[in-house]
């Protein structure tokens, strides 16, 4: 449509967005974590290891976030702006440390260790829409919002569990941050052009996320039909090879633009 060839209509329609749906949660009543969120169908104990799979299947998100956080620090990859290298470094180095909080978490699920598990995630998400913002709509952007972004993730796990102690539980800021900002990343990709090629993968990774999504739902339906693996073990590898197909993107792709920075 003619009227999105304006930037700052398009800017203007993320923020309306944005706000839109801040509000719309802010002004529902507090959501509390389900009460049966922490049991799972998978709860074998294999080798002395409880929920073995649900535990091991982490390994794949401390490989990948190692990888990335080395690749970032011995080469830089032309595939990624030299200015957003926090960014790029707080994604992967989160991605790595949702290794040990979700295994911290699986082998005794509580909401207390659930806390863990989420902290680390709720800092890869953040760092990521900070790496969308500044790959497609300006770098420098993406460097402004990135520690406030970082900041907001930290503190929306920090709001949930305290509330959570106090016995009135309220997931509405962790929801503000994990939905909002990746269902603001597709409308990006499609109103900003990117400052890289294969762009493709990055919707390659948006798909694994969703996927990981559907499959965390349907956990005890994917264990009851395989008797094998369960929904949650495979929502683990889904998530993971999003953050792979990532580190792939930035070894893969080149800029657009002369400008690398």
């Amino acid at each position: 449509m003619y009227f999105l060839n304006s930037r700052q209509v398009r800017l203007s329609i993320l923020l309306a967005i944005a706000a839109a749906s801040v509000v719309a949660v802010a002004c529902h009543a507090p959501i509390a974590q389900p009460s049966g969120y922490d049991v799972f169908a998978d709860q074998r104990n294999i080798w002395g290891i409880p929920n073995f799979w649900n535990v091991v299947s982490n390994l794949p998100f401390l490989v990948v976030g190692l990888a990335g956080t080395m690749e970032l620090l011995r080469q830089w990859p032309r595939g990624a702006l030299l200015s957003l290298r926090p960014a790029y470094l707080s994604f992967f180095i989160s991605i790595a440390l949702v290794a040990l909080g979700s295994t911290y978490y699986h082998l005794a699920p509580t909401h207390n260790t659930l806390a863990w598990d989420r902290l680390p995630m709720a800092i890869a998400f953040m760092a990521f829409f900070a790496v969308i913002v500044g790959e497609h709509i300006s770098p420098r952007l993406g460097q402004l919002l990135l520690w406030p972004l970082l900041a907001l993730g930290l503190v929306s796990v920090a709001y949930w569990h305290f509330t959570e102690e106090a016995g009135r539980g309220d997931l509405r800021l962790y929801i503000i941050v994990q939905y909002l900002s990746m269902a603001l990343i597709p409308l990006i990709l499609l109103f900003f052009p990117s400052k890289f090629s294969h762009v493709r993968l990055i919707w390659t990774l948006l798909g694994a996320y969703g996927l990981a999504k559907l499959l965390e739902l349907a956990d005890e339906l994917v264990f009851s039909l395989s008797h094998v693996v369960s929904g949650h073990t495979l929502k683990h590898l889904a998530a993971a090879l999003g953050a792979y197909v990532f580190l792939h993107a930035l070894r893969r792709r080149y800029p657009l633009f002369l400008s690398h920075t």
